[in-house]
């Protein structure tokens, strides 16, 4: 009896933990949503907005870059505070970290690569 109580007690912690964390990745995941501007610099260098929209931990959305210059379409994810993204159309491959409203990363492309930051504006 003593033994089923303890289990039964570890069981319920493990679930509420269980719970809190899938929470808190869902709050900080659904933080990506909206705009964010930043820069790059490296191989090219310039200014660009991103605009995300999210399902869960994929990220679909546009890409505004000052060089080359055009809006694109990219495509990406979120998992544990690390994102990887891409605009296919220009090659360009971006990875990097999120912590609240900033992240940055390095991105690589057939021009070469270097690094970028961004800050969620809205």
């Amino acid at each position: 009896m003593r033994f089923a109580r303890t289990t039964l007690r570890t069981l319920a912690v493990c679930l509420v933990l269980a719970c809190c964390s899938t929470a808190l990745a869902a709050a900080n995941a659904s933080n990506l949503a909206g705009k964010w501007k930043g820069h790059y610099g490296g191989a090219v260098s310039g200014h660009f907005t991103l605009h995300w929209k999210q399902t869960g931990s994929r990220l679909h959305g546009s890409i505004t870059l000052s060089s080359p210059k055009g809006t694109y379409g990219i495509g990406g994810s979120v998992n544990k505070g690390k994102i990887k993204f891409g605009a296919v159309s220009v090659g360009a491959k971006y990875k990097g970290t999120v912590r609240g409203k900033s992240m940055s990363g390095t991105w690589t492309s057939p021009q070469g690569g270097g690094s970028w930051s961004a800050t969620k504006t809205s």
